[in-house]
């Protein structure tokens, strides 16, 4: 080797690193030159100090508030809803119960176990279920009770009682009767018979309250 100079084996060598060098850069290729160098790695230095810690940042914009609430006993549309869906889980329920015949007619269903019994235990019967005892208010309401004694084939007992004074007819919670379907020549027996009982073709007879009648509820 000449001093100063590059002996051809050397520069053969640096020609094929070059032209490696070259060729891993075109291709994209990293070139990491801890690949090609030689030596022990050196001892790792002293870890430097943590930074003190930053400052908290500024508050955010306060959001506007909300609108006040309503007490739930305030909400008249949430009550009326209520109200409505707890009626129509008991008529659910009532029917149910009873099962055995149902109709319904308008925003009323009428149903019937098929069981004749006194008045008084058709109220109880019916008031358990979540109803009360059938009673017509237009001549529609009227036929859907008459096709269940039909079916029956026997008389019914309606919810409608004589008044106190005997001058008229009066529904359960003591309001006027507004409809009325009675037999020719009735009502002969005011005065002794306080309840209303509906024969098979759909029309009334005055009666006691002490007979076995079909038991027949409204809900």
């Amino acid at each position: 080797m000449q001093k100063g100079g590059v002996s051809g084996t050397e520069a053969m060598l640096l020609y094929s690193l070059a032209l490696t060098f070259t060729l891993l850069m075109v291709s994209g290729m990293e070139y990491n030159v801890k690949d090609v160098c030689i030596g022990s790695p050196g001892i790792p230095g002293t870890p430097g100090s943590h930074g003190l810690p930053g400052r908290d940042g500024r508050d955010g914009v306060k959001g506007d508030p909300g609108p006040p609430g309503l007490p739930a006993s305030l909400d008249e549309e949430l009550q009326t809803t209520l109200y409505n869906f707890r009626r129509q889980v008991l008529q659910a329920m009532g029917v149910l119960s009873l099962r055995e015949s149902m109709l319904v007619v308008g925003e009323k269903v009428f149903s019937s176990n098929g069981r004749s019994v006194k008045f008084e235990d058709i109220q109880e019967l019916c008031a358990r279920a979540g109803g009360r005892i059938a009673a017509p208010t237009s001549p529609e309401e009227n036929e859907a009770i008459a096709s269940i004694v039909k079916k029956y084939n026997t008389y019914a007992y309606l919810g409608l009682m004589e008044s106190p004074d005997s001058a008229g007819l009066l529904y359960m919670d003591g309001s006027p009767v507004n409809y009325t379907n009675w037999y020719p020549g009735e009502p002969r027996g005011w005065g002794k018979d306080k309840c209303v009982e509906m024969y098979t073709d759909g029309q009334w007879n005055d009666k006691n309250c002490l007979q076995y009648r079909l038991a027949i509820c409204e809900f």
